[in-house]
Parts: C-alpha cells; structure tokens; sequence
C-alpha cells in the first residue's frame, strides 16, 4: 500500500473520530433526538444557519450551547424583545474620555456560535441587523467593516403557537437560513433518564467538553464542499427547484440560492453517511428541513408538498 493512500486512509479514520465526537456530545445535550443532531452537524458542516421552530423548554439553549462548546468555539445569547436594538446585536462605538478616541464595542454576534433566542419577537429593524451578519460573515457600524469568526453558526428560535406581539420573519431574512428544524417531544424512556440525571445536581449544565480545536471544523467544511455530486443528481436538484415554481400550492418558489443551499446540505449529509459523493436519496432526505424555511407554505401543509413533489420528479437512474 501506497504511503499517500494511508494518510488518505488515516486521515478518513480522524475526521470520523471527530464527527463522532461531535454526535456524542449533542446526543448527550439532546436526549433521543439522533436525528434531529444528524441535521444539525450537517447544517454545522455545509457553513448554514439554523431556525429551531418548536416549544419552549424542548432543550433548543442546551443545544446551542453544546454545539458551541463541541467545536472549541464561545457562544454569546439574545433574547430577542421588541426593545431590542439592532446595536445591541452587533455592537456600537463609544467615546473613550481617556483616549479621546472612539472605540469600538463587539456585540453577541462577534462569537462562533450565536443563539438568537424568540427572534420573532424582536422589531424587523433588529431582524435585519442580522441579514449582513448572517450573509456576509461581517457587520458595519459607523460605516466601518468588523470581520466575524469564519466559524460564525446563528440558531435562531421562534415559538410557532404565540404570534401576539411577534413580528414574522420576512422571506429575505428566512433565507438566510440553510434549514429548519423542530426538536419536539422526548420519547419516555429519555424523559426518565432526564429527569435520573437531575437528581443530586442543582443544575443541569451542558457538555463542557471541547472535540474540536481551531481550523479543525473549518477543515471538515472544506471537505464537505469537495464532496462530488453528478450532473444527473444536479440536474434532479434543479427539476425539483422548477417544480416548487409551478406547483399551485406553493405561492414562493425555490431561489437560485435556496438550490446552492439544498446542494451544500446534501453534500454536508453524505459526508456524515461516509460517502464522497451525493445520492438522490441525500437530496430527499433534508429536503423538508431545507424547503420548509424558504418556500410559501402553510406550516401544516410544508411536509405533504414537499413530499408530493418528491414523489413527482422523476429520480435519475
């Protein structure tokens, strides 16, 4: 055996350890929810943003915060209200009485994991400031540019039955988001070795343990991005994106953008099945996470037309 095709062999073997260090950690935040963590490595993976849409006290913080500390990054959290200003999300300018000279104070957004906690609950004026963030991975305040983490991973929540006093998230704002997710109920048995583990501690803190050091997540993202996906699968990819278009339920069809974000995510979750290359079946299996934050749907109905049109397109043999 070649010396290139062991550390080719040795290097598959690590960035697996890793990632199955990484589902170790968010398993243990997120009691018997494996599919759900699945998801959220592979949004992590394809360089996305996350919209967790479920109740509260589901574990959404504890997730965000295990994610944060899995991949050797800081977390910083907002509670989105609706006196929230935009300054207090990306930071402002402050005159220093000593200096006699501005300077500059970050706000939550300059950390590698951001949790923007009821972000429909705060004005569209703050929603915006984070449309940049969240785009271009840099802000501008007081017409100067601040570089973000190229880490930089935003998990906003919403709470999908309270809709007094919220301000809906606009389409541009939605996708910006590479899926959405609902964590939902635990099973019983999880529940039970939830509440097993509480007893003797006066808190239930997250995983404090670190898998991940600086670069090595930016490393995985570039593997993922390599990963191969065939003309005939490109071209489903795109049948699929026309057909949201056309369909008489959907009133907002897939973007250009929203196909390169399927893409990524598809590529992202054949990475973690082990595979350099994407299947029609990895496309099908994150399309409702994908889909249902960017097209105009009803949220009932997001599941069934996505289903139908999956059932529609004929998959390339």
């Amino acid at each position: 055996m070649s010396i290139l095709t062991d550390d080719v062999q040795t290097n598959l073997t690590s960035q697996g350890a890793l990632l199955e260090g990484i589902r170790v950690e968010l398993n243990r935040a997120l009691r018997g929810k494996a599919d759900v963590v699945e998801k959220v490595i592979a949004c992590l993976l394809a360089r996305g943003h996350l919209l967790l849409e479920d109740l509260p006290g589901l574990g959404k913080t504890t997730l965000a915060k295990a994610i944060a500390f899995a991949v050797g990054g800081n977390f910083s959290r907002v509670q989105c209200t609706p006196d929230l200003l935009p300054g207090d999300i990306t930071g402002f300018s402050v005159f220093n009485q000593k200096t006699r000279e501005f300077e500059f104070l970050s706000g939550p957004v300059f950390s590698d994991v951001l949790l923007a906690d009821e972000i429909n609950r705060t004005t569209p004026r703050t929603q915006s400031a984070l449309l940049e963030a969240m785009a271009e991975r840099q802000v501008t305040v007081d017409n100067i540019k601040h570089t973000l983490t190229p880490m930089f991973f935003v998990i906003a929540t919403q709470n999908p039955v309270e809709h007094h006093g919220t301000y809906p998230l606009p389409e541009a704002q939605l996708d910006r988001f590479a899926m959405k997710l609902a964590v939902g109920y635990p099973e019983k048995s999880d529940e039970l070795g939830l509440l097993a583990a509480a007893i003797g501690h006066v808190d239930d803190p997250p995983s404090q343990k670190s898998v991940l050091v600086k670069g090595q997540l930016a490393g995985l993202q570039e593997r993922v991005s390599k990963v191969l996906v065939q003309p005939n699968v490109q071209e489903y990819l795109v049948d699929l994106g026309r057909a949201t278009r056309v369909h008489p339920k959907v009133t907002l069809g897939l973007s250009p953008r929203g196909l390169l974000i399927w893409q990524r995510v598809a590529q992202a979750w054949a990475f973690l099945k082990d595979r350099p290359f994407v299947t029609p079946d990895d496309i099908q299996d994150v399309a409702i996470p994908v889909l249902s934050v960017r097209l105009g749907l009803a949220p009932d109905a997001a599941s069934n037309i996505i289903n139908q049109l999956l059932e529609t397109v004929p998959v390339p043999v």
